[in-house]
């Protein structure tokens, strides 16, 4: 309950929203709703839809190549996303964006990987097979010493490779 004629002022200016507030948060899930309809249904079939969005993403596909009542469509996808809670599916769009930029970073991380294998011999072999129990020994040592004769014939091919290709299947 307020306290002061202070506090009903600040709970009232947290209630109305003036008329501008409403309409840009309107266009801004408008933007969204038609955002998620554009995508390909595989890509929305990812995505944590209510019962009622998915029912609006079939008619929203039926309707595609008709315009106005595709935009009529979005206005009314806006109103069901008003009531749902968003953070799951903005989660799972960032998600799915990134997820180039995840394998990019693994590739990478493979890469350093392999490079300290060749660098740094056994050391290395018993820290990666505690890190990770799957990799054979024996394979990885004779994997690694076929790659170090390339590296030091300054001629990369094969074996290193097949170094990569092994750590990216068992790492």
């Amino acid at each position: 309950m307020p306290q002061s004629a202070n506090d009903i002022d600040e709970s009232l200016e947290e209630e109305l929203k003036s008329k501008t507030e409403i309409k840009r948060e309107m266009h801004q899930l408008q933007d969204f709703a038609q955002s998620i309809i554009e995508m390909s249904k595989h890509q929305r079939s990812r995505l944590p839809l209510s019962d009622d969005l998915k029912d609006a993403m079939v008619v929203a596909d039926k309707i595609r190549n008709k315009h106005e009542a595709l935009r009529r469509h979005i206005r009314h996808t806006a109103k069901i996303l008003l009531e749902t809670d968003l953070e799951p599916i903005h989660h799972a769009i960032e998600v799915m964006a990134n997820k180039h930029q995840q394998e990019t970073a693994k590739f990478v991380r493979l890469e350093v990987i392999r490079d300290e294998l060749i660098a740094q011999g056994n050391d290395a072999v018993e820290a990666l097979i505690v890190e990770f129990p799957s990799i054979e020994r024996q394979k990885i040592k004779q994997l690694i010493r076929h790659a170090a004769k390339e590296v030091k014939a300054e001629k990369l091919g094969k074996h290193y490779k097949n170094l990569f290709t092994y750590l990216k299947e068992n790492a």
